[in-house]
């Protein structure tokens, strides 16, 4: 309840995050975990934080509820993911397979694979199986402590289907504790069952599908894939312009195989440019010199067997890099935001606050949510506790470490500690 206060404590390491630079390097000098800390919520929100010996009085005057944790934990805040499909159904199982014995993607969608079989099992399926698979992968990311995730559409290609897929996000986010922030990526691909031109799919969905999901306030984002055998730089502005008109943020699938989409994002003003593996100097310096966020998606370069995004470059020339999971059926299915994100830490060489960074408070910019990805006063009570008392260890397992204690919006969500509230 909103005037209840509960004093979690004592941590042995609270790495808050707060005050830390939006854009460009980080030095794990700046993480300076409080020790012996305590973390004092007030409903959804952090009310102080600090020493929990110097916390414990401001309890008692309080009458706050005590949660004393016995055993060392470090506390970091909740992890945000700013990039996954995990609204699908069906399998791509096959798809890996023949990628690895060495097929090309052609190859593999003559075979009936690819996106295109992905659409067409998401199809068959109905609202409420959509909601509860979404549900199912929301509530698994946050016991491994994502607790805002964002889910895109765009494995329905229609507008009847489209609007399935964001219906079913909507459901889904009233049933999981997670947060989830919907976004519309009916720029996907051009569908094989429409009959006409990529122009004129682009300006049905526009026409059509736009002033839909702003009646029923589906998602205030709009994404596109701007790719070769998607859609190019030139066809997808008129339709980006029309999304703006009708006040929709924009993202973008820039440079993954080809560059020329992170120059949309940045002439767009979008939030995010994602993807990233192509980007060179050119790409990495216009990207480092706006506002938009740079997200790297290491689970594609896994889960594809191709280069990662240019993390290192992005930071060192000043850019703000976010890390998502890109969870999605093709070419990301594990979905492990930490394990990726420490992997990504040693191909790319990125400091341990860098990655923090990328997961937390600038990937929550990624999403334009300012209140979350940090633990200060008057933030969401967003937490993850760990079991160690070092907070190295928890990029050092690569991912093996999983969140003892996960918090949400001031309450405990998923737990296995023994002295639970």
């Amino acid at each position: 309840m909103e005037n209840e206060y509960c004093l979690i404590g004592p941590i042995s390491q609270l790495i808050t995050l707060a005050g830390l630079a939006e854009k460009g390097p980080l030095k794990d000098e700046v993480l300076q975990p409080i020790l012996e800390g305590g973390i004092l919520v007030r409903g959804e929100l952090i009310y102080k934080i600090g020493r929990y010996s110097e916390l414990l009085e401001d309890a008692e005057a309080l009458n706050a509820t005590k949660l004393v944790l016995e055993g060392h934990y470090v506390c970091v805040p909740g992890f945000i993911d700013a990039h996954t499909h995990i609204c699908f159904a069906g399998s791509r199982a096959n798809d890996y397979a023949m990628r690895n014995s060495g097929k090309s993607y052609l190859e593999i969608a003559q075979a009936g694979g690819g996106i295109w079989d992905t659409v067409k099992a998401t199809r068959k399926a109905t609202e409420a199986e959509l909601t509860a698979m979404t549900t199912a992968r929301a509530n698994r990311h946050l016991q491994e402590g994502v607790t805002t995730t964002e889910v895109k559409s765009g494995y329905g290609l229609s507008v009847a289907e489209e609007l399935k897929m964001l219906r079913a996000i909507a459901a889904a986010d009233q049933e999981t504790e997670a947060d989830l922030i919907s976004t519309c990526l009916a720029a996907h691909m051009l569908p094989k069952d429409f009959e006409g031109t990529a122009e004129m799919y682009l300006k049905q969905i526009s026409d059509e599908l736009f002033p839909l999901i702003q009646k029923e306030n589906l998602t205030t984002r709009v994404d596109a894939f701007i790719e070769q055998g998607a859609f190019s730089p030139e066809l997808i502005g008129p339709y980006f312009v029309m999304a703006q008109q009708y006040g929709f943020s924009i993202t973008v699938h820039a440079d993954q195989f080809s560059a020329g989409g992170s120059a949309v994002a940045v002439n767009f003003n979008a939030l995010s440019a994602d993807h990233l593996e192509a980007s060179a100097d050119l790409e990495i310096n216009l990207l480092a010199g706006s506002e938009v966020v740079a997200v790297a998606l290491p689970g594609a370069s896994i889960g594809l067997g191709c280069a990662f995004t240019p993390a290192r470059k992005l930071l060192d020339a000043g850019g703000c890099l976010a890390i998502a999971s890109d969870w999605n059926p093709g070419s990301a299915p594990m979905g492990d935001l930490l394990l990726q994100a420490a992997l990504l830490g040693t191909f790319q060489k990125l400091s341990n606050a860098e990655i923090w960074a990328g997961i937390t408070f600038r990937a929550a910019k990624a999403l334009n949510l300012y209140d979350r990805g940090q633990l200060a006063p008057a933030m969401l009570a967003d937490f993850n506790l760990f079991a160690t008392a070092n907070h190295q260890e928890i990029l050092y397992q690569q991912g093996k470490l999983k969140p003892a204690q996960v918090w949400k919006n001031g309450r405990c969500v998923y737990s296995n500690l023994k002295n639970e509230l």
